[in-house]
């Protein structure tokens, strides 16, 4: 961990780049990129300027592909060499940089609906062993008459229509998830589930949880969002690149204590520092603003944060922070801060921890969404309970008595500057706040300047050369 918070940045200039995936051979480009279909988007859009935004295994091939997308438009196109946030967002900070009109995403996604430039998503044709992957599947479910719904990175999207041949046949059972780029036309239908950027019907009685998800794609955050959100359903997965399938083994139970730990340390927690993980998902200024609510309603100070991508060097410069809360989309809110100096928790569990009208059902949401007014799992805050009639608490971390109440808006409680109060009995004002209070209780607190208590001297020489090593470095003075 000390690394984490000491690097001098050599070890990311040195970093080569292991392409997860490699990069599709120059005669397979305009079908690994579907040269056609993205040059429809752009001369049916009208657009002039348009930015490309590649994950880091496929910038090798930009330059070529930019070229080719120039020639076929007569657009100008803007490689974006670095992404704001996850590479699966669509950057639309760094396209509106160069006046993009249009923005063309490669590579895994997550689909999250965008705010304002029109997307074309382009996953990457990236290959699969239907064969394989059809003989797993049996060997994984030999009763016939199961009841599956098969969910796949996105990248094995164009080979689903040939696996959904092969398996429909013999299993009448299936379900084959939809993917679906923005927000779906028109309200749900009862049984049809929308998440991710899947969708699928389910037409059981029992619903979803007499069903089991197969899942075709590598282990990673994906797959893990999958099972947190859908823990009732038994999941079983594909791997392309190994070729094996296998009964995924991750203790979702472990995986759930662990985030409801956090919870915990969410609801003693003081100080909030709110992560901006996202600039491009819609809504993401709305859940924002609910959160900043929901903080002051729970007697809790915020800070709004933008840092980019969060690492454990740049959240140590706050530590007066307890615990921050990352707005990012599904795929990147479940931050592993096991390195972090403060844990890091999702929208979802701050929720859990301050809104008492929220109770632990065993859904879990990742989609910040989804906590909205309007959406699906929104709960309201309950009415404000005054002090004096506050249930009190036990913490289960510290095992200190707290309260757990929701007051009143900090306007109807304290005086229009929140950073003045009283210092003694002759009201003086002084400022105060979380970081002082912190710096304050410090051992050291910098140099004191001592005015008038320092003799006056003549200037002398002083030592030359670096810290590490003064020209006199060991000889008597």
């Amino acid at each position: 961990m000390a690394a984490a918070f000491s690097s001098d940045g050599e070890a990311a200039l040195r970093r080569e780049l292991c392409a997860a995936v490699a990069a599709a051979p120059r005669s397979d480009l305009d079908g690994f990129y579907e040269m056609g279909r993205a040059a429809a988007f752009v001369r049916d859009g009208g657009f002039r300027k348009v930015a490309l935004q590649f994950p880091d295994e496929l910038l090798a091939d930009a330059v070529e592909v930019a070229g080719r997308m120039e020639a076929a438009t007569g657009a100008e196109m803007y490689v974006l060499g670095d992404t704001t946030y996850g590479s699966c967002c669509v950057d639309e900070v760094a396209a509106e940089h160069v006046g993009a009109e249009a923005l063309l995403h490669y590579g895994p996604a997550c689909l999250s609906p965008c705010r304002k430039l029109p997307v074309l998503h382009i996953f990457g044709r990236q290959p699969l062993d239907v064969g394989r992957c059809t003989e797993a599947f049996r060997e994984l479910y030999p009763e016939q008459q199961s009841c599956v719904v098969v969910l796949y990175d996105v990248v094995y999207a164009h080979a689903m229509g040939e696996l959904e041949e092969q398996l429909f046949p013999e299993y009448p059972n299936i379900i084959f998830s939809r993917l679906v780029c923005g927000d779906p036309p028109g309200p749900a239908v009862p049984g049809e589930e929308r998440k991710f950027g899947r969708q699928f019907l389910v037409e059981a009685a029992g619903g979803l949880q007499d069903y089991a998800m197969f899942y075709v794609g590598a282990e990673g955050l994906a797959l893990t969002s999958f099972m947190l959100t859908w823990n009732c359903c038994p999941f079983s997965s594909f791997n392309p690149v190994t070729g094996c399938g296998r009964r995924e083994t991750l203790n979702v139970n472990r995986a759930l204590m662990r985030r409801l730990y956090l919870v915990e340390r969410a609801r003693d927690a003081s100080v909030v520092g709110i992560l901006v993980g996202t600039l491009g998902v819609a809504g993401y200024l709305t859940v924002l603003q609910h959160l900043r609510e929901l903080l002051a309603r729970a007697g809790k100070r915020s800070y709004t944060l933008a840092v980019g991508k969060p690492n454990p060097a740049k959240l140590a410069n706050f530590l007066e922070v307890d615990i921050f809360v990352l707005v990012a989309c599904a795929q990147n809110s479940l931050l592993d801060s096991s390195d972090f100096y403060r844990p890091v928790v999702t929208p979802y569990e701050l929720e859990l921890a301050c809104n008492p009208a929220r109770e632990w059902t065993g859904n879990y949401l990742t989609d910040f969404r989804d906590l909205l007014p309007g959406a699906c799992g929104h709960v309201e805050l309950p009415p404000a309970v005054p002090t004096a009639e506050a249930v009190p608490d036990v913490s289960l971390i510290t095992g200190k008595m707290c309260a757990t109440h929701l007051c009143g808006p900090l306007t109807s409680q304290l005086p229009p500057s929140t950073t003045l109060a009283c210092r003694d009995q002759t009201r003086a004002l002084a400022e105060i706040s979380p970081a002082a209070s912190f710096l304050e209780s410090r051992s050291w607190r910098g140099l004191e300047q001592q005015l008038g208590q320092t003799p006056v001297s003549k200037a002398v020489q002083g030592r030359r050369g670096i810290a590490i090593a003064y020209e006199d470095e060991g000889c008597e003075q």
